[in-house]
């Protein structure tokens, strides 16, 4: 019987490249476990990687000619907001899309399933804890100019104002554009208590470092929810100081899910794979996620599998408590301090 072809299409040029390595490693594993078991729909796995590029339109171009030429069954993307309405335009329901990274949220498509966290749940309960905790209210909100930072902000400025907190700035800047001397004199006159920085991939880790360097990293918290390991170890110990981060998902987190998989990973590849990070380890999380939709559903159609959401169940995940996780579903948001090298959560809510 034939394999079930996936087709992983993440970018691995631009920004977001850093954490194409990791997303393979993450995938990979998943699709070697689940072969090793009964596989998907009683067949074995073929796992495929797609090269999103820097654009919407790449991505849109590269899914479609997934489908057309490599003749993929399914495909799981991990790729930046700005292309996911390309590539859904660019498959329509022609193969399920599931969606792995954490995003801006509202998103009503019904050709895809989301597994990443939204804004709000990110955003809501790390803002409130900063403001309990660290007796902080002035926000100055800073990121790159595309649907995730801006509708994130939407976002971040509603719970800032609920809260009783105070937007002292917005600031947007083009990908791959890396001169912040407008926003950190604008930190500075407002006296902010606190930067939002919602920059991509490799455009994160030239921010941090500048934000060090301009002497701001003592003067003002910041509070990120796409810094993972992989942008820290960009970094140097002492860029860090006063950094704040929430995920569901850290390589640091103690939990009896993310204890196997580490072993399974670090087992599978040895000592030196790519960083567990919130990015790969959400393609592994993609991969079950499919896995479990498609053998509630019996079957690959788009519309089927979204009928499963909510009843099937994951074999595995590194996320979470539950032992068996409802494919598709919530798991809890860790807010972490940075220190150095090292990722100290905080809470989890």
């Amino acid at each position: 019987m034939a394999a079930i072809k996936i087709g992983l299409l993440v970018s691995e040029t631009g920004p977001a490249g850093l954490w194409a390595p990791s997303a393979w490693a993450c995938a990979n594993l998943a699709a070697s476990e689940i072969n090793a078991g009964a596989g998907m729909l009683g067949r074995s796995v073929e796992l495929l990687t797609i090269d999103a590029g820097p654009t919407g339109s790449t991505a849109a171009l590269a899914a479609r000619q997934a489908i057309d030429i490599d003749g993929v069954d399914a495909i799981i993307g991990m790729f930046p907001s700005y292309a996911r309405h390309p590539v859904l335009n660019a498959i329509a329901d022609a193969v399920p899309l599931i969606y792995t990274p954490q995003f801006e949220g509202l998103e009503s498509n019904p050709n895809i399933v989301t597994t990443g966290e939204t804004s709000s749940e990110l955003l809501g309960p790390a803002i409130a804890w900063l403001m309990q905790t660290k007796n902080v209210s002035r926000f100055f909100l800073c990121g790159s100019d595309y649907i995730w930072p801006r509708s994130s902000f939407a976002t971040a400025k509603r719970i800032i104002r609920d809260a009783g907190g105070i937007v002292t700035g917005e600031s947007y800047l083009p990908l791959d554009h890396h001169d912040y001397e407008a926003s950190f004199a604008a930190i500075r006159a407002t006296r902010t208590d606190v930067v939002l920085p919602h920059f991509l991939g490799l455009d994160a880790v030239h921010f941090h470092r500048a934000f060090a360097a301009a002497g701001l990293a003592s003067q003002a918290l910041r509070l990120a929810s796409a810094v993972d390991e992989t942008v820290i170890y960009g970094l140097d110990e002492d860029e860090t100081e006063n950094m704040f981060v929430t995920s569901a998902y850290f390589s640091a987190i103690r939990s009896r899910n993310n204890g196997a998989f580490l072993e399974r990973y670090h087992g599978f590849y040895g000592d030196n794979p790519p960083p567990a990070n919130a990015y790969g380890q959400s393609c592994y999380e993609g991969l079950y996620c499919l896995a479990a939709l498609a053998d509630a559903a019996g079957t690959l159609k788009s519309r089927n599998l979204r009928a499963a959401l909510g009843r099937a169940r994951q074999l595995k995940s590194a996320r979470g408590t539950e032992m068996a996780p409802i494919a598709g579903g919530r798991h809890p948001i860790h807010i972490a301090r940075v220190d150095g090298f090292d990722i100290s959560v905080m809470k989890a809510m």
